[in-house]
């Protein structure tokens, strides 16, 4: 036998980390949006003017929640590579570029910096690209559950500089604790 272990025994491997890397992946964006006010509604975010290439808000949750699953199940499949040349490689540049991804929000959000997000989404797609590169030596599979990322971010550093463009002034702004929303 020249095997270290059966497919049956790496499917299993693959399961459990999957079982706690998937959840804990979901639960860090989910946190990271809301600690940093990541919202439609801010009023900060509402009194911005919107490029013609912004989607609708609702959609924003749903593409990230499947995007972090299928980060969580790329880096589970990397995970339980325990052979790989480049595995350690591998989750060492994934855990950056998921600290990096997680400070975009603050960074726009709660700090109004669009200029300073635009500097962290682009480091961003160069870590995505690094990660991408290094799952696919892992398993060609991570590789490829990464690439609708890839993808998205390219889509969000575009919409980070059409949003400076128009908001030149809304960079690093303050806003004023004052402001009253009256629905009727």
């Amino acid at each position: 036998m020249n095997r270290l272990a059966s497919p049956a025994q790496l499917r299993a491997s693959f399961v459990r980390w999957s079982l706690f890397i998937v959840p804990v992946i979901v639960l860090f964006g989910f946190l990271s949006g809301q600690m940093a006010g990541s919202t439609a509604q801010s009023p900060w975010f509402e009194a911005l003017a919107k490029p013609p290439t912004f989607p609708p808000p609702a959609l924003f949750g749903v593409v990230w929640t499947v995007l972090y699953v299928m980060m969580g199940l790329a880096l589970a499949l990397v995970c339980a590579a325990w052979g790989a040349r480049v595995r350690a490689w591998a989750i060492a540049v994934f855990v950056v570029q998921f600290l990096v991804n997680l400070a975009w929000s603050p960074v726009f959000f709660a700090m109004h910096q669009i200029t300073g997000a635009l500097a962290v989404i682009a480091a961003l797609d160069v870590l995505v690209v690094i990660t991408v590169l290094l799952f696919w030596r892992v398993r060609r599979l991570a590789g490829v559950l990464l690439l609708p990322y890839l993808a998205w971010i390219l889509f969000a550093t575009l919409l980070n500089w059409q949003f400076l463009q128009l908001n030149p002034q809304a960079d690093g702004a303050e806003v004023s604790g004052s402001v009253q929303r009256i629905e009727f």
